[in-house]
């Protein structure tokens, strides 16, 4: 007969996990399914112990007297799905998993007239199977199948009805107890209720743990909502795909739009291996022009998923001459590979102007590290601090709660230490007091302490105004616009919104410095001058040094006639000093707080020495135009350079220790034998009637050695300007530097 039933063997043991169809000897089809083993996200196995010896002859029964819900030969039903479910649904009671082994199908239609349902641990793995003997396996598959008999096989009758032809009840592994049998992937489905409120969560820009622990709440415990967090993050993962599906054509459809509009506008788009977009970066016209004037300092911030698909919207920023946050470039990334981010990179940099920048803050993330490391080796690479304060209280939430002086310790080592030393001390004294030398994401960040910790980085410019800041232009340039709820489709009117209004901040800001006079609190003719250089946010700040350096006292430690050192202190703190030292022929400073080095300003320990010596104006190095209210313009600083020298010549102190050094080395040749004494004694008697004469005649138009005062005035101004050495030959005598140390007092 055609729909005869044809009695064969499925050969448990043999393993059929190997997908295909096979055609028995009376032509009627034996389907074997896709083998669920090698499906993405196959939990592992949790069931423990014996019975997992692949038939070590062990029976393990299910227990209780379960008679009335056990399925039995003869036992009837409605459809072959009705059988599945059932099945299914014992399986879920006992502790294991199902799956459908094979089916038979009737040669005259087609229609399957057969099933075999077993445990999921039915058969052995195949592992010499054809697709995996020429690709290197990365990442080994835990071994789940021990040759487990158990099954229900059913078929069906004329009337259409299913029928139990055949149950095996013992398995040859242990059962899985109730609490876990969520965990097996033949129980593990998302109702439409729970599909509901993922969808709402995801909606809200909540991610799968949140989520998950949003269900778990709500049913009343995991085992209870019946799937995983693996399962959530899949169906979370396939929503935003269908989502994206469209929305990323309206993406490329606005950059199309804005280039057309503007040919200064740059977009890139990155393709994967189907052609389908797998990254994007752009900049208009005003982001680019923006980094030809402040592409000193970048921060690159790819924690900003701001949409509810959690693409990484990535903004480049920086820091304007009003200490605001601008745009430099944005990107969203699909794909967060390596070679993604150094493609980004590459494509941003050439957009902009191809001049890395002096340094780049990012997230703590090793991917991006490594591109920076290949796209911008010569760029000092941050890690967000604020991160990863952040990330602390996350990693350490249970040492906060147990020990409440532990954040303020931890802040105190990283921020307050003055010195690399001071800071190792600090830390290893911090890790023992609370007993966490062996916390492995401690670990992790000191060994990155190089990249995120201040003592380390002070000799880098970063745009900041203290060490203990906050970098103001890592994640909030589009803050109170964009958030986690923010689709693709509206996701620019935002962006032009943002951009809208820091323009605006910014004319804002300019128009106050141009046209507003900041209230001085000095007679100081270096807050004056300050003040009509600066913006007025960065005066405001400079003020608070110059204001400060009246607590703090300079003493002269050490001078070389060259270089003198200072140790300047607070008042009554002398036990926590700074280190300045002083060049006064080149007028240059530093200080082993190294302020200048990190954020362009003077702190109040190199200014307390300026006070003391008499310095009463800036010398121009140290005005850095980026902080100036003509930071846009072409005018370069070094047009004022005349009047500052002018004004650093006027500085008494100045005068004496730059005459000072000269002679003492007049002195020194002058001296060695008495042929060059009498020579040298007979240039200073000329030189001091010539001084006598300047002092006779000052304020008067007086011609030196055939020069006039502003003629002296110009050559002085090539004197140390940029070099700090005088354009002296060779061929001069020791006289002569005299006497043109002479006119220059004179004058």
């Amino acid at each position: 007969m055609e729909n005869e039933v044809i009695e064969f063997d499925i050969g448990l043991g043999g393993g059929v996990g190997s997908s295909g169809r096979e055609v028995d000897d009376d032509g009627v089809d034996i389907e074997h399914p896709v083998d669920d083993e090698d499906m993405i996200d196959s939990p592992q196995n949790i069931s423990g112990g014996g019975g997992f010896g692949g038939g070590s002859g062990e029976i393990y029964l299910p227990e209780g007297d379960l008679h009335d819900l056990e399925p039995y030969e003869g036992m009837e039903f409605e459809s072959e799905e009705a059988a599945k479910a059932f099945y299914n649904s014992y399986a879920r009671r006992v502790g294991f998993s199902t799956r459908v082994s094979s089916s038979r199908r009737s040669r005259r239609d087609g229609a399957i007239i057969q099933r075999q349902f077993v445990c999921a641990k039915e058969g052995f793995r195949n592992l010499n199977e054809k697709r995996t003997k020429d690709r290197e396996i990365k990442r080994p598959r835990t071994i789940t199948r021990v040759g487990c008999k158990a099954s229900l096989s059913v078929k069906m009758q004329d009337s259409g009805k299913w029928v139990v032809s055949g149950f095996v009840r013992g398995h040859n592994h242990e059962l899985v107890p109730p609490d876990q049998v969520h965990c097996l992937r033949s129980h593990r489905q998302i109702s439409g209720p729970a599909k509901t409120l993922i969808d709402t969560l995801q909606a809200a820009g909540l991610g799968p743990r949140r989520i998950m622990s949003a269900l778990i709440k709500e049913y009343g415990g995991i085992s209870k909502v019946g799937f995983t967090e693996v399962d959530c993050r899949n169906y979370m993962r396939n929503n935003r795909q269908r989502s994206l599906e469209g929305d990323i054509q309206l993406l490329l459809d606005y950059l199309k739009q804005m280039h057309a509009e503007n040919a200064n506008f740059f977009y890139a788009v990155q393709n994967d291996e189907d052609q389908s977009m797998c990254n994007v970066v752009w900049a208009d016209s005003r982001s680019r022009m923006n980094y030809t004037y402040f592409g000193d300092t970048v921060t690159f911030d790819t924690t900003y998923r701001s949409n509810r698909y959690r693409l990484p919207f990535a903004p480049f920023t920086g820091v304007n001459h009003h200490g605001q946050p601008i745009l430099f470039g944005c990107a969203f990334m699909i794909n967060e590979s390596e070679s993604s981010f150094v493609w980004l990179f590459k494509t941003w940099l050439m957009a902009v102007s191809g001049r890395p920048p002096v340094s780049i803050t990012t997230d703590h993330d090793t991917v991006v590290g490594s591109a920076i490391a290949q796209v911008f080796p010569e760029t000092r690479h941050r890690f967000c601090k604020w991160h990863i304060f952040k990330k602390c209280q996350e990693k350490l939430s249970q040492v906060f709660l147990e020990h409440p002086t532990f954040e303020a310790d931890f802040h105190k080592c990283v921020n307050l230490t003055e010195s690399v030393d001071e800071f190792e001390s600090c830390w290893l004294a911090l890790i023992d007091r609370y007993d966490l030398r062996d916390h492995e994401w401690l670990q992790t960040i000191y060994s990155a302490r190089r990249h995120w910790v201040p003592v380390y980085l002070r000799d880098t410019f970063f745009a900041e105004m203290s060490i203990t800041q906050r970098s103001d232009s890592m994640n909030s340039y589009f803050d109170g616009y964009i958030n986690a709820s923010t689709s693709l489709n509206q996701f620019f009117k935002l962006y032009e919104k943002a951009l809208e209004s820091r323009n605006e901040k910014e004319v804002k800001a300019d128009y106050d410095t141009m046209n507003t006079s900041p209230v001085l609190k000095t007679p100081s003719p270096m807050e004056k001058q300050a003040s009509e250089f600066y913006t007025r946010k960065l005066f405001i700040r400079f003020q608070e040094e110059l204001v400060g350096t009246l607590t703090f006292m300079a003493s002269k430690i050490d001078d070389d006639s060259e270089i003198i050192a200072y140790q300047v202190a607070k008042y009554g703190e002398d036990h926590k000093s700074y280190d300045v030292k002083f060049n006064v022929l080149e007028m240059r400073a530093t200080c082993s707080c190294q302020m200048f080095e990190f954020s362009g300003l003077l702190c109040r320990h190199v200014l307390a020495v300026f006070r003391v010596t008499n310095v009463l104006t800036l010398p121009p190095h140290f005005i850095l135009k980026r902080w100036t209210r003509n930071a846009k313009s072409s005018v370069n600083l070094e047009e004022h350079a005349s009047g500052l020298y002018t004004n650093y010549l006027e500085s008494h102190t100045v005068r004496y220790n730059t005459l000072r050094h000269e002679a003492f080395k007049f002195v020194d040749e002058g001296a060695k034998s008495l042929d060059v004494y009498e020579v040298a004694m007979s240039a200073l008697q000329d030189g001091a009637k010539k001084v006598a004469l300047a002092s006779k005649n000052e304020g008067r138009a007086v011609m030196v050695n055939g020069r006039s005062r502003d003629d002296l005035m110009r050559h002085r101004s090539s004197y140390n300007l940029s070099t700090g050495r005088s354009h002296m030959t060779a061929g001069q005598s020791l006289s002569e530097v005299v006497i043109m140390l002479t006119e220059c007092m004179c004058s």
